[in-house]
């Protein structure tokens, strides 16, 4: 369950590459099991198809589609709730905020990333129907993967795909691609609207470590840190000092063809109380699992993390006392690709060198700053609907429990939904 906190700081850390295990996009109307008999009468065979990696959440769900040098990338999202203001300038701004080649830190590949809504909307407003957006991919450039055709880039996913389907995308690493994130970023961006909408959440994300420039804990008040701030230079570091530092880190390994990495913290603020459910699926859970399935992510925390581990118990409690509107808070929050000359081993099981080509990101932390908002949103919108749907079929207990949202609130915020 969650803490009783409205503010909880979520890190995700990507300090590298991650090998995912799934290939290929699913339909968003494809049942998660599909079973169909074969054969003759009462023989007949049953056999089971099973939805594989593709699909996030269970409300509000999410199915991605596409691969780095195919036609296009995007998402269908289903379970929306209707009559919710929605155009693609909704979701471009958080886009344009993921898109490559957007400052001499991040790949050079030139991709506008413009999104167009397909379905799920009429006259500005969403209808409660599957709502398809899709981004067509503008600047491939196959041939700088030839090589890669034959060897595999270590702490890539190329191996992993031929040993698991015999077969794999060799452009731009295919559906591992980063490029895969535009999806949950369009779908991340009508999460947060939403959420915003109905109880006033606000998620915001920032870079706090490039390789060994650490951004230090009392230099960003978690309460106040704006999206200015943090979009205020290309490193996305809200403290312009410590921003300096991390972009001069990354240009001295860009220079050199190499890359590093770095942590992503996220602050999630006025998060109702009560969502995520026991046991196997507390909010906490949740988000690791959200956080951990972005390209690149090698480690997640949330409030004091495995730092934790140095405090005792009542050092590490978070002690509870009543505000001054009466409400029940907590003191503390503590609960809450390498492109050098490299050996690898090629398709025919032979010792190579590999000089892995292609345009890359000296850094994949800036960008990853709104792939980590967006799948911090789709958690909580997911795990909010879930809420809705339990707790609030009948009236609450007004001793312990508080409605999540309010008509009048939600009638200035979007007067379109009444």
């Amino acid at each position: 369950m969650a803490a009783p906190v409205s503010q909880p700081p979520v890190a995700a850390r990507a300090s590298s590459r991650f090998l995912p295990s799934s290939l290929g996009a699913v339909s968003e109307s494809a049942p998660a099991s599909l079973r169909f008999s074969v054969g003759r009468g009462r023989r007949g065979s049953c056999l089971e198809v099973k939805a594989t990696g593709n699909v996030f959440g269970n409300y509000f769900q999410v199915s991605t589609y596409g691969e780095s040098h195919g036609g296009g990338v995007g998402c269908v999202i289903s379970g929306c709730p209707p009559r919710i203001p929605l155009t693609e300038a909704d979701l471009q701004v958080d886009l344009d905020r993921r898109r490559p080649g957007q400052s001499r830190i991040t790949t050079p590949r030139k991709e506008t990333d413009t999104c167009k809504i397909m379905s799920g909307t009429y006259e500005g407003l969403t209808t409660g129907t599957p709502i398809l957006v899709s981004v067509p991919n503008t600047d491939q450039r196959g041939g700088d993967y030839s090589e890669m055709a034959k060897a595999y880039r270590p702490s890539h996913a190329d191996a992993t795909y031929d040993f698991k389907y015999g077969v794999r995308a060799v452009q731009g690493g295919g559906r591992s691609s980063a490029r895969e994130t535009i999806g949950r970023v369009a779908a991340g961006a009508l999460a947060k609207k939403i959420l915003k909408l109905k109880s006033g959440v606000e998620i915001l994300a920032f870079v706090s470590k490039v390789h060994q420039v650490v951004l230090p804990e009392d230099a960003v008040d978690y309460e106040t840190v704006t999206m200015e701030q943090i979009e205020s230079n290309i490193v996305r570091c809200p403290n312009p000092e410590y921003a300096e530092k991390m972009i001069a880190a990354i240009d001295k390994v860009r220079v050199r063809r190499d890359s590093i990495g770095g942590v992503v913290t996220c602050i999630a603020r006025n998060v109702p109380r009560g969502l995520g459910s026991p046991v196997f699926d507390k909010l906490e859970a949740e988000f690791a699992k959200a956080m951990l399935s972005l390209p690149a992510s090698k480690g997640f925390e949330i409030g004091s993390g495995f730092a934790g581990t140095d405090l005792t118990g009542s050092e590490h409690n978070d002690e509870f006392y009543m505000d001054e509107a009466g409400n029940v808070r907590t003191r503390t929050n503590r609960s809450g690709g390498v492109q050098k000359k490299q050996n690898t081993v090629s398709r025919e099981h032979q010792d190579v060198e590999l000089i892995a080509r292609g345009r890359h990101d000296p850094c994949v932390v800036p960008r990853a700053v709104p792939m980590v908002e967006s799948m911090a949103a789709l958690v909580l919108m997911d795990q909010l609907m879930a809420h809705i749907a339990q707790c609030e079929m009948f009236p609450l207990n007004p001793d312990l429990q508080e409605k999540v949202g309010s008509a009048s609130s939600v009638s200035e915020l979007a007067p379109n939904l009444s």
